[in-house]
């Protein structure tokens, strides 16, 4: 798969270098050549540094690793050669007090749509820190982190299944674009929990088994005689 990164930072970084070992085809694209260019060497697999109109044209996938904010104008700059490709969102649009500032209006993933109308936007990989993405792989008490993926073309959903897998983590179905913001939610709530209150947010939530409600559990009868 031709991947393309809009982004030089830390999650650029993380995710790119586990599709350019699977065998990705990888580019990163950034407005600082010199930056784009560590990165590249980083990342090795013969990763590419490149614009971040380059990044858009080559890539199938175009990773969208960029703060909130930013990430519109970049894409509705880019967004011609957007038109038809993945569009990858991970970013979380969450500031000061861990509020999220989009709180009432369209998600980060939903105003990227609207950046570039043409692209299949779709909204993973923000639920956790930049060096979680970077463990090999993501596996806790031996479970694999699963991601939720937020989109509604099932051939973007499709490949973006694929790189979560590279990624050695599990995809959860999330629903369609306009959850995004739910996820973009769940990412503000967890933040604050973690950093504002030092609580495990993965307590939070009972297993699946008990979700639904209570199970009610019956006691075996006696065996006749006993």
């Amino acid at each position: 798969m031709r991947i393309g990164v809009l982004g030089t930072g830390n999650m650029a970084d993380a995710l790119a270098t586990h599709w350019a070992r699977a065998g990705h085809q990888v580019t990163v694209g950034g407005r600082d050549v010199h930056k784009a260019e560590r990165l590249a060497m980083r990342i090795g697999g013969g990763a590419q540094p490149v614009s971040l109109r380059a990044a858009a044209d080559f890539g199938q996938v175009v990773l969208a690793a960029l703060p909130f904010g930013a990430g519109v104008d970049v894409v509705w700059e880019l967004h011609a050669a957007l038109e038809g490709k993945v569009l990858l969102d991970c970013s979380n649009p969450v500031g000061p007090g861990f509020r999220l500032l989009t709180e009432g209006g369209r998600s980060a993933a939903q105003q990227l749509a609207a950046a570039a109308p043409g692209a299949h936007v779709v909204k993973a990989f923000n639920l956790c820190h930049e060096d979680v993405w970077r463990m090999r792989p993501p596996v806790f008490d031996g479970r694999p982190l699963a991601v939720p993926i937020c989109g509604d073309d099932e051939t973007a959903l499709a490949r973006v299944r694929e790189l979560v897998q590279d990624v050695g983590c599990e995809p959860v179905a999330g629903g369609g674009l306009a959850r995004a913001g739910l996820l973009e939610a769940t990412a503000a709530l967890f933040i604050g929990l973690w950093v504002g209150e030092g609580a495990d947010a993965q307590a939070i939530a009972p297993p699946l088994a008990y979700a639904a409600g209570p199970i009610h559990l019956h006691t075996p009868s006696p065996a006749p005689g006993g």
